[in-house]
């Protein structure tokens, strides 16, 4: 019997090497439904009940039931030797397709596209550099084509970004008080969350783009947080045409003449006067250089004392820290030129492109947020 230290070390180890399995688990059960068949039955259903909905094997149904249980996805009642499962808090909040806070279409995205990428995770360390062509046969110049291989597949994402700002798109617009900026441009329309509420081996959220553009992605879900806290101010998203064209087509909002959207490309195009620029998990994707020359764009249209919000996932001031953030990093590197950053060296770069007053501060979930004014 191994002392005390071996034992937790040896389940240290074991808990992350079985991490992607843990993934896979919840992936899985999204995939085939099993949180939605649960969340329609007007009572707890056993794993035979389950199968026949979802069409899967006896088996493997109650195999994935079970680990679900061990995962606290979903509840486990037995009586008489027969176990019926039901649905968890969490699980009905962010797991069902229904719920106005679920989470399925970001994961997935995780499961269809970030996983595959991360296969060759030791292979991007090696090269340090993208691996789509590794994992999509795409060269690293397409990014935009391996991203969004297929219509469905474009509006699947947005519909995961739109997710993600439901349940944190309020926290990082109140992180300070915006009400002086009357006219707010989202640039990049929401571009690139992380699902930060998903626990361990599951917080791993990145998406590609195109080297020289902005990655199509705008729902306007931002843009709706804002003008609901702020009754004042009028928000423009700043997008791609075809991605535009989309979220108006998929997305029709209830703030008709408060959130309008305007098609470009923030690298090429000119910008939408404004008081307020949003660019929210957009520089995490490039290197400094390719931030220099967006930040640089954006305080030369900027009046004097407009203002930019840089929304991120903030490192530690060391870099060793938080984990989810880590982990996003690493993302950064298998799937595009960018990386996380410290509060610091986004000040660096704020202020080289001309802002100053810099302000940051954390929120309750994985995003800072960052004010500074020209």
């Amino acid at each position: 019997m191994g002392s005390p230290g071996e034992q937790a070390a040896l389940s240290l180890l074991d808990q992350s090497s079985c991490g992607f399995m843990v993934s896979q688990v919840l992936f899985a059960a999204c995939e085939l439904g099993v949180f939605d068949v649960l969340a329609e039955a007007p009572e707890p259903l056993g794993s035979d009940a389950v199968a026949a909905h979802l069409g899967t094997s006896s088996r493997g149904t109650e195999l994935l039931l079970d680990t679900c249980v061990s995962l606290k996805l979903l509840q486990v009642e037995t009586r008489g030797g027969k176990a019926s499962y039901e649905n968890t808090e969490l699980s009905s909040t962010y797991l069902v397709r229904s719920s106005p806070r679920s989470q399925q279409n970001m994961l997935l995205y995780l499961a269809r596209t970030t996983y595959r990428c991360w296969a060759h995770l030791a292979q991007a360390v090696r090269e340090g550099r993208n691996q789509y062509q590794e994992a999509f046969g795409v060269p690293s110049d397409e990014l935009f084509s391996a991203i969004y291989r297929s219509e469905g597949e474009r509006l699947q994402f947005m519909r995961a970004l739109r997710d993600i700002w439901s349940v944190q798109g309020r926290s990082v617009m109140a992180a300070f008080d915006l009400s002086p900026f009357p006219r707010i441009c989202d640039l990049g329309g929401d571009l690139q969350p992380g699902p930060s509420w998903v626990h361990g081996n599951c917080a791993q959220f990145l998406s590609a783009h195109h080297p020289l553009r902005p990655l199509p992605g705008c729902s306007g879900a931002l843009a709706k947080e804002c003008v609901s806290l702020y009754p004042g101010c009028q928000v423009t998203v700043f997008d791609i045409p075809e991605v535009v064209q989309m979220a108006r087509k998929h997305f029709p909002s209830s703030e008709e003449g408060r959130i309008g959207f305007r098609e470009g490309d923030f690298f090429r195009d000119p910008l939408p006067d404004a008081d307020l620029y949003i660019l929210a998990r957009v520089l995490h994707d490039w290197a400094d250089e390719k931030c220099s020359q967006l930040l640089a764009r954006v305080h030369q249209v900027c009046r004097p004392g407009g203002g930019i919000l840089v929304i991120e996932s903030l490192l530690d001031a060391d870099g060793r820290g938080p984990l989810t953030t880590q982990l996003y990093s690493l993302n950064m590197l298998v799937q595009t030129e960018g990386q996380e950053r410290t509060p610091a060296q986004y000040r660096a770069l704020l202020e080289a492109a001309g802002f100053r007053d810099f302000h940051c501060r954390r929120t309750w979930g994985i995003y800072g947020a960052i004010l500074a004014r020209k």
